[in-house]
Formats: structure tokens, sequence, C-alpha cells
């Protein structure tokens, strides 16, 4: 923005006439009532928002005790295919090369990679599936090291979305709306509860290390704040080169001058907060005593030479190598550890329109060890218990053949997918909600069904939240994750 234009749009009555009539004592008893005027305007909007936020280092209340301390969302961008991963369908076996009836279809939407296709044949999971564990919980051979946690994870095949299409429909997911703008749910978290740690932010971000050329892009506004104060939007940090950009100070300087200099700054900004009232400008400083702060706390965090020889013979080879998931994961367990509130872990590359068979297989690898080494390192650190991992796509795939019969692919599918939950409360080693014979529509779904804002409901109740009540006053209203939806799924809790 223009600078003019922005200092135009700051300059209110308030401020005109206190910065132009200092001369007079009128003028200064003015000043003095607007800066009164501001701050009581500031305490009644903190009123007014349930859970204002909380510095580093404290926390907030929450509405009842809480299972979960933290959340490790594991997020698959791009829509695995449930029918290759979760959702064991041994009625597609008669029904391959089949054409999908109308009366299953029930002239639902289509995307418009699809819409044209004059027919629709039936393919069956081109993978076998297992039963694992105690539960004989059905997990496809694409992800076998899935079935060493099958006891621990609760598979929930009735998910269902509103959005056909990948931007939105991760939006959605992300943020409770499909269109951009809206706070994240990690910073609707942070917003809630505030941070256990001193030097870390309470809301991170890790990227996996992108390998398919097909992949949908990823913005930075699904873990932004929206309308929330800035403070709560998440810190990605990264793969390569320093963990956070310009985290290090220039050669020749001390951490001492870094420090008296931080020191006035803030007592700059401080005496700018005092005159105008913006909240933002304290949010400016706790993002420089945070940077500061990390400046010592990320190079440890990110240093895993003291972890043991076993932790990476459990998160397998690639935890070595940064960026991978394993990696990743191994970086989600330890900033866990350190009392980071909220951790998400984008993997993108589950987009297959086409070769689903030969390009399925490749990204199904290189997350199925990571994931499960970490609820299986958090079960054995006793984390596990008040950790609440999620796993899951935007949406699902269609069991129709999209494209070329012989590299066929599938389409995007919000009917009906699989996502998988552990910890924190919820009960392991079962399957909730079910899918017809076709895996194209949820049997029961007003009974079994979960929606976007039924699952964050069940999200923010486990971190101890009544997702009606966690709200956020904004442009003349009350603003939430669910909007006006969503209901606690609790048949899936302990």
């Amino acid at each position: 923005m223009n600078p003019f234009d922005e200092f135009r749009l700051n300059l209110t009555r308030r401020h005109f006439l206190r910065d132009t009539s200092r001369v007079s004592l009128g003028s200064a008893a003015l000043a003095m009532l607007g800066s009164s005027a501001k701050a009581e305007s500031q305490a009644k909007s903190l009123a007014a928002n349930n859970g204002p936020g909380y510095p580093p280092g404290q926390t907030g209340p929450t509405h009842f005790p809480a299972r979960a301390k933290r959340v490790i969302y594991l997020c698959q961008s791009g829509a695995p295919s449930q029918m290759e991963t979760f959702d064991y369908k041994p009625s597609l076996e008669k029904l391959d090369g089949k054409e999908l009836p109308d009366s299953i279809r029930q002239g639902q939407r289509l995307t418009g990679m699809t819409s044209r296709q004059k027919s629709f044949p039936v393919a069956k999971s081109f993978v076998p599936f297992q039963q694992y564990g105690k539960s004989g919980q059905w997990i496809s051979d694409l992800m076998p090291h899935h079935g060493k946690i099958a006891d621990d994870i609760c598979i929930i095949n009735s998910m269902y979305t509103e959005a056909i299409n990948h931007d939105p429909a991760i939006t959605f997911f992300q943020t409770g709306h499909q269109q951009p703008g809206r706070p994240s749910l990690g910073a609707w978290a942070s917003y809630g509860l505030g941070s256990e740690s001193a030097d870390l932010p309470a809301y991170v971000v890790l990227l996996d290390k992108n390998t398919d050329s097909q992949a949908q892009p990823i913005y930075s506004r699904l873990w932004g704040p929206g309308f929330l104060p800035s403070n709560h939007q998440g810190v990605k940090l990264r793969s390569a080169g320093d963990p956070v950009l310009y985290l290090n100070d220039p050669a020749g300087t001390s951490l001492a001058e870094k420090r008296r200099l931080l020191n006035d700054i803030a007592a700059l900004n401080e005496e700018r907060f005092q005159s105008v009232g913006d909240p933002e400008i304290q949010t400016r400083i706790s993002a420089y005593e945070m940077a500061y702060q990390m400046q010592m706390s990320v190079p440890e965090l990110t240093d895993v030479s003291d972890e043991p020889d076993s932790t990476f013979d459990l998160y397998g080879p690639d935890s070595k190598v940064p960026g991978t998931h394993a990696a990743n994961c191994l970086l989600a367990r330890r900033l866990a550890e350190r009392g980071v509130r909220f951790i998400q872990i984008y993997h993108r590359g589950w987009d297959h329109h086409s070769n689903l068979p030969g390009r399925h297989p490749t990204i199904a690898k290189e997350v199925d060890q990571g994931s499960a080494a970490l609820v299986q390192d958090l079960k054995r650190l006793g984390m596990l218990d008040d950790t609440l991992i999620v796993w899951g796509g935007e949406f699902g795939r269609t069991v129709y053949k999209q494209g070329n019969p012989d590299r066929y692919g599938r389409d995007h599918h919000p009917r009906c997918f699989s996502i998988y939950l552990a910890g924190a409360g919820i009960r392991g080693g079962m399957r909730y909600g079910e899918t017809d014979d076709f895996c194209y529509n949820i049997v029961d779904r007003e009974s079994s069904g979960v929606h976007v804002h039924d699952l964050n409901a069940t999200i923010l109740h486990q971190l101890g939240f009544d997702h009606e009540k966690l709200t956020y006053f904004f442009q003349g209203r009350h603003y939430r994750l669910t909007d006006v939806h969503g209901k606690v799924v609790k048949p899936i809790l302990a």
C-alpha cells in the first residue's frame, strides 16, 4: 500500500485533533481523553472476545478439562484414495468393471475433469488389505507400518465435505470456510490455549519435500490468523538452510547488543501502543521477543544428533534426511516435547487423476513409516495420552475410473472418505461409519456421517473447548471455527 494512503486511512478525527493541537492545554486534555477512550475500547473488545490470546509462557482457561494438550495434524494434501488406504471394500471385487449405476450416483456433482465422461466403470482396489492388531483393523498393503498402530487409531470411514476442488476443500478443512480469510484451526487453538513454551511459537508448520511433479500448491493462508491477532499465525520451519529466515544476526554482532536493541524497540512500541491502543503493536513486541528466544531454541530443536539409534530405526532411514515426512514427524515429536500446542505437517502429492496404481504406492511409502512411528514414539514416551493425532486429506477419490482405462486415475470425491485420529481420549482400535458397497455414499449419513465441522468441533472438544463458545468478535458479530454448524462425534471418544 502507498504510505500516504496508509497514513490517510489510519488518520481518525481523534488523531488529527490530538496531533495538530499539541500547543494548547485543551489539546493535551483531548489527547488524554483520546488515549483513555482507546484503552477503554480495547478493554471492552478483549472482554467481548472469549479467550483473547495469551503471551508466551502463559495459558488460557478452557471450558472444561482437556484430554489433549496439543495436536499434531498430518495433512495429506491432494486426497488419498480411501479404497487404497483405510476403507476395505471386498464388494468391489464383483463390481469391478461394471458401470456405476445412476441410482448410486443420484445426480451428484462431478468435477469438470469427468463430467464429460460417457462411461463410469467401477475400479476395485488395486492393492490387497490385511487385518492387524487385536481389533482386526483392515489396512491396505500400501500402509504396512500402520498395521503396528491398528489398535491405537480410530479410522473414520464416513467423512464428508462440501467442496469438490482442492483449494476450497483444503481451505474448508483448515479454516471452516471455503473462502480465504478465516483463522486457521491452529490459530484458533493458539488463541484459546496460549503457549506452554516461552521460546517457541504455539503453532508451527512443517512442509514435507515435494516429490510429485503434479502436487497441488500449499498456501501460507492455510495456517494464517485471519482476523485473529497475528501472533496466532503458524510459524513455518524450513527444511533447508536456516529453519527460520533472518533468525541469525549479522556477522560482528552479539546477543547482548541484540538484547539492548530489542529493549529500545520495545520501549518505542510500548509508547506508541499507549498513544494509539492498537493491539497489533503488542503483537509486534511479542514477535520481536519470540524471535530473540528462537535464536537459541530452534538450533537445539533441529539438531537431532542427540537422538538414539533406536529412534532412527523406528522412523526409518528417511528420518535422517531433512524435509522428508519421517524427519518432520520426528521434529514434530520434539516440538511437542517442548510445549508447542499445534503442529501441522503438510505432505503433497496425493492428487492422482492418472496412473493411480503407479503413483499412489510411492506417496504412501513416503508417509507410512513416519506417521506410524510418530504414534508409536509418543506412546513410548507416555505422550500419546495427551497428544491428539489427525491424519487425512481434504476429500476422497471416486470409485470409478477416470481417463485411460489402462492408466486410470480417480477423481475428487467429497461424498465419503477416510481419515484417522489417535491419542488424547480417542478410542483406539475402532472403525466409525460405513460406506455403501460402491464406496460412493455413506450408509446412514444422518447418524454416522462426520462433516468437516463435526471433526473440528471434536478436535476443539478434546482441547477443552466448547466449539460454540470459542468465539472472536469481529465486524459486529461473534465468529467461530465451526460457523453455525458442527457436533462432537462422541461415539469415538473413550
